[in-house]
């Protein structure tokens, strides 16, 4: 297929050359798995083993906070409702909420229980009120991994604790997939993740993720740690527009996951940046039509294009529309019409469609005519 190729100038300044922009290694990270992306565009800024199903310990809870808002969300649950204290929930082991066996407990308090105080109690408590077991939850909870992408994870219970028989197993990339879901679904519900303490029943309990005391940046997610998982910690930052999810599991300490940690999100925001390209709707070219009402189209991206880059290097980036040679009406609003190529050096950052800003009408006879002798005399002079 013949193509015609439209550059489409990003920056007025002169191109940054590529040399300029360099890129250390990522630091060690001292994990058995790890993940840091750009929670924005997805894109994974490092990795290592970062499809091993683990056991996550009380990241799982991540999955059942995530479950009672998509409840709540669908109308299935309010933070009002009272849910009933199982002396199944009351004689969890662990961390607690300290909730009272046979008393009734606000699905708010139930969830704050579980995000900052990571209660076992909580935990088991919410998930009998929604599917009347734990069991049953714990088949929601494997529904919506499927649901969210989450290839290698599987779960048997709603608190991560480990038994003598089994405990669930996730993925620093599924962890990272829930984190994202997470924060862009639940964007109301998301800063109880940074609530740095929560008190019930007269006991204050401090969220035990240390980076909320000592970044500004960070504003969650959530620890866990048992003797098969080791130390595990999903975090999130935002900084200059830039919002990053890291996830380490199996570290050595409670002061190792924050260290770890801190070393991904320093890294990720010192040599990497989210950078805006489109706008949803903007035109990027406009083309001649043939046979058309009008004389030319104009070609647009319907949604919003975020990309990550390295920090400094979005002067360097270059972009193609690559359409059809020749485009004849008619044509419909929002028809599709080609590809927008954006490079970065030799690297391809996005490839999306383009389509039709607007419609345009097949012409009169006479314009019909006209074009085609147009095209007649155009093809004759190419050869």
């Amino acid at each position: 297929m013949i193509r015609l190729f439209c550059s489409v100038v990003l920056f007025a300044s002169p191109p940054v050359a590529m040399a300029q922009v360099i890129i250390p290694r990522a630091p060690d990270i001292a994990a058995t798995s790890y993940v840091l992306l750009d929670a924005q565009t997805g894109q994974i800024l490092v990795e290592e083993n970062a499809d091993e199903p683990l056991p996550p310990a009380s990241l799982t809870k991540i999955m059942t906070a995530y479950i009672a808002i998509e409840e709540i969300i669908n109308g299935n649950l309010e933070l009002t409702d009272q849910v009933h204290i199982s002396e199944k929930a009351w004689r969890m082991e662990g961390s607690k909420m300290f909730v009272d066996v046979n008393s009734q407990v606000s699905v708010e308090d139930l969830l704050r229980g579980i995000i900052i105080q990571s209660g076992n109690d909580a935990s088991v408590a919410i998930s009998e009120h929604i599917a009347g077991s734990e069991e049953a939850f714990a088949d929601m909870m494997n529904q919506y991994s499927e649901v969210l992408g989450m290839k290698d994870s599987f779960f048997m219970n709603a608190s991560g604790l480990d038994t003598e028989l089994y405990y669930n197993t996730m993925s620093a990339r599924d962890l990272s997939i829930l984190a994202t879901a997470t924060i862009q679904r639940h964007g109301q519900f998301y800063p109880m993740y940074a609530e740095r303490e929560f008190t019930y029943n007269n006991i204050r309990q401090s969220n035990r993720n240390t980076l909320l005391f000592r970044d500004r940046n960070v504003d969650g997610m959530k620890t866990g740690w048992t003797d098969a998982a080791g130390y595990c910690l999903v975090a999130s930052a935002e900084r200059d527009g830039m919002r990053l999810i890291s996830v380490v599991m199996g570290t050595s300490s409670e002061e190792a996951r924050a260290i770890e940690t801190q070393k991904l999100l320093t890294y990720g925001f010192r040599y990497y940046e989210t950078h805006k390209l489109y706008d949803a709707g903007q035109v990027l070219a406009s083309v001649p039509v043939y046979s058309g009402a009008s004389d030319s189209v104009d070609l647009a991206i319907e949604e919003e294009v975020y990309v990550t880059i390295p920090r400094g290097a979005a002067e360097s980036m270059t972009a193609t529309v690559d359409v059809d040679e020749v485009i004849q009406a008619p044509i419909q609003q929002r028809q599709a019409m080609g590809t927008v190529n954006v490079m970065l050096g030799d690297e391809q950052v996005f490839s999306g469609e383009v389509v039709a800003a607007q419609a345009v009408e097949a012409g009169g006879m006479f314009k019909q005519f006209v074009d085609w002798v147009s095209l007649m005399f155009s093809d004759a002079m190419a050869e």
